[in-house]
């Protein structure tokens, strides 16, 4: 008999939020690895991120789904309280009590970057006796900003520095197992609270589900295109900032270059830069055009701050001609967005930080053009250049072994054996 899984995810389709996402993917494949899921999520209509309904056909049919409200944001934003996390926490702990006591779940797991939520982990866990399990997406309480200048901080940083640091330790300390998707978060945990040396813990990038790819195909028309198809279109999707330009820095360089050496040639590329800003459609600041004016390549780059719908963003990659990823350089970052990009066979090229987990995978998969900030040259950048130009690659076939190893089934079976060594350990 399978065991039974409660999932906090407070974002859930037809939300179209970045940290919903491994559990979707895992959705299809959890019953399968041992565990049958039940989700509790806040009901989209009081969550202020862009809706996309296309989201909703990944979702397998009779997958229980309970929804909880949250407090207007119109109302508690009076009192500098926005969060959606905060809003809803009276809410998911009424209706997750009641879901305890009338129903036994073998383990509670929080999948979010809604952190304020994995609080009440520490609640249920003594007055029920559940364990629970807390997905590290990013960092909750971190230093990474206190020492940047304050137009580079996040809106109302000094309140939720001090919010956090508070809050952490009481789900952290209490938690009965950690996922990440970085090595370094949880290995900052464990320094951070020692009582948690000895916690279960895996390190789990998102997956590859490759059934969205298809979502995407078949829905393309419901979407107006981006890329100008009279040029070499070289694509990236995801939020800007300057975090990413030491990576960003040596592309433009190179294709500055590139312009002044072979004008004729390098005038066929643009590089389109989609979705860089999280503020509301029209009203984002680019973060990467004033880079391309620094280096005198802005006729070549198209920034975008609004964002774009999931779908939309797959159907984009897939109609490119090439991919960038641009990594941050804060080190413990990864970029879960790796995988799509993989699976649509377009070409890459990549620059990370070296300590990224996200070079290592894509090696694997076999990208040609992945470098960190040391290694990368311009000889580098101007040969996958010229490649697109001469139109010598059009898609890449990756290595399977990879593929397999990084797909959403491979990820969910290896959190379900966290799952099932927290409930060994327990008994």
């Amino acid at each position: 008999m399978n065991k039974k899984l409660l999932i906090i995810s407070p974002y859930f389709p037809p939300v179209n939020a970045a940290d919903m996402q491994r559990v979707r993917m895992s959705l299809p494949y959890f019953a399968a690895c041992g565990w049958d899921a039940k989700v509790v999520t806040i009901d989209a209509q009081y969550a202020d991120l862009a809706k996309d309904e296309l989201l909703l056909q990944s979702i397998p049919p009779g997958i229980k789904v309970h929804k909880v409200k949250a407090f207007r944001k119109a109302l508690t934003s009076k009192v500098g309280l926005g969060s959606i996390a905060i809003r809803s926490l009276w809410h998911y702990c009424k209706t997750v009590n009641r879901l305890l006591k009338d129903n036994k779940f073998d383990l509670i797991y929080f999948s979010t970057t809604q952190f304020p939520v994995c609080t009440l982990g520490a609640y249920w866990k003594k007055r029920f006796g559940v364990p629970y399990v807390i997905d590290m997406q990013d960092p909750w309480h971190s230093d990474y900003y206190i020492n940047k200048p304050k137009s580079e901080r996040p809106p109302k940083y000094w309140f939720v520095y001090h919010l956090n640091k508070y809050l952490e330790p009481i789900a952290i300390k209490n938690a009965s197992g950690l996922i990440s998707v970085s090595a370094g978060y949880i290995d900052e945990l464990k320094l951070r609270y020692p009582v948690i040396q000895k916690l279960p813990g895996a390190t789990i990038t998102f997956g590859a589900f490759e059934p969205d790819l298809q979502i995407a195909k078949t829905n393309q028309k419901l979407f107006a295109g981006l890329l100008d198809d009279g040029f070499i279109n070289v694509v990236y999707i995801g939020r800007g900032g300057k975090d990413l330009h030491k990576a960003i820095s040596p592309v433009f360089d190179a294709l500055r270059t590139g312009l002044n050496t072979n004008k004729e040639q390098f005038e066929k590329i643009k590089l389109y830069f989609i979705g860089t800003s999280y503020a509301p459609a029209g009203q984002g600041i680019t973060t990467i055009l004033p880079l391309a004016k620094q280096y005198n390549v802005e006729e070549r780059i198209v920034e975008i701050t609004d964002r774009i719908s999931y779908y939309q963003a797959l159907l984009t990659l897939q109609q490119a001609d090439a991919l960038f990823i641009p990594g941050s350089d804060d080190p413990k970052y990864t970029a879960s967005k790796i995988f799509p990009y993989l699976l649509t066979k377009r070409p890459v090229l990549a620059v990370f930080n070296a300590a990224s987990s996200a070079i290592p995978i894509m090696q694997q998969y076999g990208v040609e053009h992945v470098y960190n900030y040391d290694d990368v040259t311009s000889e580098n950048l101007f040969i996958f250049f010229e490649q697109l130009i001469k139109g010598n690659f059009q898609t890449v076939e990756y290595n399977a072994e990879a593929i397999e190893k990084y797909s959403a089934h491979e990820m969910t079976l290896a959190q379900c054996r966290l799952f099932d060594r927290i409930i060994y350990e327990r008994h």
